[in-house]
């Protein structure tokens, strides 16, 4: 397995010369709407390493959006992956079923709270997962309201686009969004406590100011789920204050 020197350094220019050229190929084969972050393009990464196509060595801050938090190319990961492909690549688990599926259902359920009987399903993305949850939740309840949250991010699909809070640029263009979809105020102690100082501290009374908005706009007789991100990324880093996520 190829690994990479786990320091920083610079051979080239950023973006090198390399990475120049890859771009000018992806602006002419990938649509525009897939947006990138880096000049740079990877070549290999290890560790928390990533090696552009010019050799430039850069610290991975993005860990590919949290997907390689335990290091690129982990040797336990990579094992596990070639043992997978050596003995198949796909089948669909609803069209055959096997191993693997299964123990990572039974992992989930053990590492979850509550010592209720328990099932998991599998999706191949946070947006896609979050869709199935308010699926299941109406399915469940057979309510259909929704609420989330200011500041909150969700996805990209037309139902999770509907839930986030961010209108640029994610949404801006993109409706009409999926209904029943319902909007309460977050506890942000930065913005809460340049009104009143209480409220940067005290959770309770935050949580209050949304159950009341929620009560309000939808009543829990026709509420479906309640989604919340514990802490907020896309919308600010926003830790709620203590208290917050146990009152509501």
């Amino acid at each position: 397995m190829t690994t990479v020197e786990q320091s920083r350094k610079l051979v080239t220019e950023i973006p090198g010369p390399q990475s120049i050229e890859m771009s000018k190929r992806r602006v002419a084969a990938v649509a525009r709407g897939v947006g990138v972050t880096m000049p740079v393009s990877c070549a290999r990464a290890f560790g928390g390493i990533v090696e552009d196509v010019d050799g430039n060595r850069l610290i991975d801050l993005g860990s590919g959006i949290a997907v390689t938090t335990i290091g690129n190319s982990s040797p336990r990961v990579v094992e596990a992956v070639q043992q997978q492909v050596a003995a198949f690549t796909h089948t669909c688990f609803m069209v055959t079923p096997y191993e693997g599926y299964i123990a990572v259902a039974e992992h989930l359920n053990r590492l979850t709270p509550g010592s209720y009987e328990k099932r998991s399903a599998l999706f191949n993305s946070g947006a896609e997962a979050v869709e199935n949850a308010i699926k299941i939740a109406r399915a469940y309840t057979h309510k259909t309201a929704v609420v989330a949250f200011d500041h909150a991010y969700h996805g990209r699909t037309n139902l999770t686009m509907a839930l986030t809070a961010k209108s640029m640029p994610y949404k801006s263009g993109f409706g009409p969004f999926a209904p029943e979809i319902y909007r309460a105020p977050l506890s942000y102690p930065y913005r809460d406590g340049l009104i009143d100082k209480e409220w940067a501290t005290n959770g309770e009374l935050a949580a209050e100011r949304a159950l009341t908005v929620i009560d309000k706009q939808i009543g829990a007789a026709n509420l479906a789920a309640v989604i919340i991100e514990p802490i907020l990324g896309e919308g600010g880093f926003i830790v709620p204050a203590p208290g917050f996520l146990p009152t509501l």
